[in-house]
């Protein structure tokens, strides 16, 4: 029986990936105050329902106080229990919050949309470690609901290792537990008829097998992700997000981290995110 938890701040896309896991077979529950969901998956499960995904409201139990032993029981009981919090940078939140005219959940007159956030995001601060967290910052709503549906497939009683690309100008991803840099590599960017092309296009590639530099990056980063994976996995982690950056996060990261995902996918399950790519 398998379960998917969702939580996160506000505006940081719980209702697409809520949508998406319907979408993808699941029984969707929206806002649903933690002490209700022991009973609520009690009946669901009676009702011969085996696949639910609830987004969890953190408003009537600030914060989800008590996640982690609702989780422990629910196990017990011989539920796959997975959670996932979303998250946003604070700049995308307020934007989305303004174009959508929306008042956020937390906002009142003593407190501005930016401080109700930031509230938002303290009250989480201990749901957040007991899942997998995932940056929406710069996903848009198609590219969310594939990236949680390749979520939902993964076996939950295993490791999963999500390789993601990202361009350092527009920010380091919130979600990352491990990020390198490769900004020193050769840029095909300055190349005028690769720019308008990514790491996954075959001249590209070309490109940066050329480099030495390139070789002993990838080798660096190949051995030192399956050196430290295995203390990661005993260390009773589910999830574990390796980001590489490059500058603008099409050409280098992109590549490497196509390469990376051949290279451990034998071994493990693994996820790959191009943030900058559509």
């Amino acid at each position: 029986m398998d379960l998917l938890l969702i939580g996160g701040v506000s505006g940081s896309g719980k209702n697409v990936a809520l949508g998406a896991l319907e979408d993808s077979g699941y029984y969707a529950v929206n806002n649903l105050p933690l002490s209700l969901v022991e009973a609520t998956v009690g009946y669901l499960a009676n009702a011969g329902r085996n696949r639910v995904a609830i987004a969890l409201d953190a408003k009537i139990a600030p914060g989800l106080t008590g996640l982690a032993a609702t989780i422990a029981r629910l196990r017990e009981l011989k539920w796959n229990v997975r959670f996932l919090f979303l998250d946003a940078k604070t700049e995308t939140l307020v934007k989305r919050f303004s174009e959508t005219r929306r008042r956020h959940p937390f906002s009142s007159n003593e407190r501005t949309l930016t401080e109700a956030i930031d509230y938002e995001r303290q009250l989480l601060v201990e749901a957040r470690p007991q899942g997998f967290t995932f940056d929406t910052s710069d996903t848009s709503s198609v590219a969310l609901r594939s990236w949680i549906k390749d979520f939902a497939s993964v076996d939950a009683g295993k490791l999963t290792l999500q390789l993601e690309s990202f361009g350092f100008k527009h920010g380091v991803p919130l979600d990352a537990d491990l990020v390198f840099d490769v900004r020193c590599l050769a840029n095909p960017h300055y190349e005028p008829n690769l720019q308008p092309l990514t790491g996954r296009d075959l001249p590209v590639v070309a490109f940066l097998e050329k480099e030495a530099a390139v070789e002993r990056m990838y080798a660096d980063i190949e051995r030192f992700i399956s050196t430290w994976l295995p203390e990661y996995a005993r260390d009773n982690r589910n999830y574990l997000t390796a980001a590489i950056g490059c500058t603008g996060g099409r050409h280098r990261s992109v590549y490497l981290v196509e390469r990376l995902a051949k290279a451990f996918s034998p071994h493990y399950q693994v996820l790959i995110r191009h943030r900058e790519l559509p």
